[in-house]
């Protein structure tokens, strides 16, 4: 059975940009393990926002796949919904490692259903910085912006037992330096499931 690294950090953490640097890396480096998969997600957002590599759906299509059980994990977070298929469990069961980027706020739910399966990373960037790169982002208003990062303290605040269980990845730096230190983590954990 493989393990999920399920990837969680504020919006403007950089979780985008780490997962396209990891791909980059996959397709490149032999060091890391080839049983390892980035699940892609199924977003109610156009496929051309944003940096991440996901499927668009209607709110119509998400609803329906939802009822119909095809989501192995879903939530909603800023007026969106967001969805990993089903397929995540046949990748599991062939012993493959799953890299997911999450929801703080799903997490609790995600550790209830995937248990010791499931392994949370915390992409965290001092509050500083956040605002900095998400005033450079220009998407949302100041006043959105500082109540975004409002709700990221309180989140950190509300979850701090479940947070307490991550491992943290900061991402303060070079994009470079973060993606090593997680491709350093994912080795550390494909090298013990192998022992």
């Amino acid at each position: 059975m493989g393990k999920i690294i399920y990837l969680i950090g504020a919006s403007g953490s950089g979780k985008d940009s780490i997962l396209s640097g990891l791909r980059l890396w996959l397709n490149t480096e032999s060091s890391l393990s080839t049983d390892i998969i980035i699940a892609h997600r199924y977003i109610c957002r156009d496929w051309q926002s944003g940096n991440e590599n996901h499927i668009e759906l209607s709110k119509g299509e998400f609803l329906h796949r939802q009822q119909i059980g095809l989501f192995a994990l879903h939530w909603q977070a800023n007026g969106l919904y967001y969805g990993i298929g089903r397929e995540i469990d046949l990748w599991l069961a062939e012993g493959q490692n799953i890299i997911i980027n999450g929801s703080r706020e799903y997490l609790p739910i995600a550790m209830s259903l995937y248990g010791k399966n499931l392994v949370p990373v915390l992409i965290h960037v001092d509050e500083v910085t956040l605002r900095q790169r998400l005033i450079a982002r220009g998407r949302e208003s100041l006043a959105d912006i500082e109540a975004r990062l409002a709700r990221t303290r309180d989140s950190l605040t509300t979850n701090s037992v479940i947070l307490n269980q991550c491992h943290v990845i900061h991402n303060n730096a070079q994009i470079d330096d973060v993606i090593q230190q997680l491709i350093v983590f994912i080795n550390s954990l494909v090298k013990r499931k192998k022992d």
